[in-house]
Formats: C-alpha cells, structure tokens, sequence
C-alpha cells in the first residue's frame, strides 16, 4: 500500500492533478444537469463496459444528441457494428432496454442507495458499471475496480488476484480502497482517477 500511496503522491505533487481536478469538475458539473445528460452517460457506462473507454466516448459524442434517445435498436445495431464495438448487437439491445429509465436523473433521487437500485434495475450493470456511472454524473464514494485497478491493486500486493468479483468481494475492496483515500484525504473517485492514470498514462472518464 506504501508503494501505491507514494506514486500517487508524485502524480498528485505534478502537472497531472490539474487535469484530474478539471475532470471531476466535468462530473460535479454533469450532475448539475438533467435527465437527458444522465441518460447519455448512462449509455456511456454501458458502451464501455468490457470495452475501450476512448472509442466508447467517440460513440457517445455521435449518439448524444438524439441516438441514444431515439434511434430504433436496428439503427444502434448498425452504427455500433460499423464503430467497431465488439458486443455490438448486445449494447444496442441494452441501450434500448434502459429507456424505459430515460428520466434516470429523476428515478435515482428518490433512492437512498443508488447503486443497489441500478444493480436491479439497469440490464447490464454490475457494481463496477454501477459505481462508474455514479462517479461521472458526480457521486464520488464508490470505487470503479476495472482491470486496470484490479491489476494496479495486485501489483502493489493490497489484494489477491480473482478470477471474478461478487458484490461481497467488491465491498471487501472497496474498503481497502477506503483505507488508502484515508490516508491521501481524497475520495474514491478522486483515487480512481489517479490510480488510472498511474496504470494507463492516461485521463479519461
């Protein structure tokens, strides 16, 4: 955990935080806004599960304006195939079945917890997609555990590799995670972030 800490506090001491604080301000700024925008991201979350987060917001900046919304599931079907995505007519269908919530801004207020709802309700989501799109629409307290921080958490030896993550090992790592934002004073979303970068080189969302 030292070795983890340590590097994020090089990056957090470097030009980088910078650009990681811009890009938590887009999500605090995004949660600002309504249902539309939520859905949008919505959609994202679901694009990018299992796949490129970078190809996934080159789709979400073509379908945000009405694709996501409004084209039938043949339409997604194709744009989805001919953008290269790799579950192309499962994400299409999944897209379409998550309209049904398109005031998701709306329904996810009235909920005291958030991500269990969108584990129930959202076909596709798991804790990991359900927490990403809660950390984007602004909601910084659940850790994102892609393969890249996964990995990132068993190189540094805080966790043991698994071959898959039930909701009661996520919560266990989780915590940990918890522990090393205690220790930096940050959130969870704010060491997503960083962590991330670390494993990528990358700032993305």
């Amino acid at each position: 955990m030292k070795k983890l800490i340590k590097k994020i506090e090089q990056v957090r001491n470097s030009e980088i935080k910078n650009k990681i604080d811009k890009r938590l301000k887009d999500f605090l700024d995004l949660n600002k806004k309504g249902n539309k925008e939520w859905f949008n991201e919505l959609c994202f979350c679901l694009l990018t599960s299992n796949w490129k987060a970078k190809e996934s917001i080159e789709i979400q900046n073509e379908l945000s304006k009405s694709g996501f919304l409004n084209w039938g599931e043949e339409r997604l079907r194709k744009y989805l195939k001919k953008s290269g995505h790799r579950f192309w007519p499962q994400r299409a269908n999944r897209i379409i079945l998550a309209r049904k919530y398109k005031n998701i801004k709306d329904v996810l207020q009235k909920e005291e917890d958030k991500r269990i709802w969108l584990l129930k309700n959202i076909k596709g989501f798991g804790m990991k997609e359900s927490s990403h799109f809660l950390r984007n629409v602004g909601f910084f307290d659940y850790a994102i555990l892609d393969r890249h921080i996964v990995n990132s958490l068993i190189d540094n030896k805080i966790i043991e590799f698994h071959k898959s993550l039930t909701p009661k090992k996520y919560i266990e790592i989780e915590k940990k995670m918890a522990k090393i934002c205690e220790k930096l004073n940050m959130n969870q979303g704010e060491l997503d972030m960083y962590v991330w970068y670390i494993k990528t080189g990358k700032i993305l969302k």
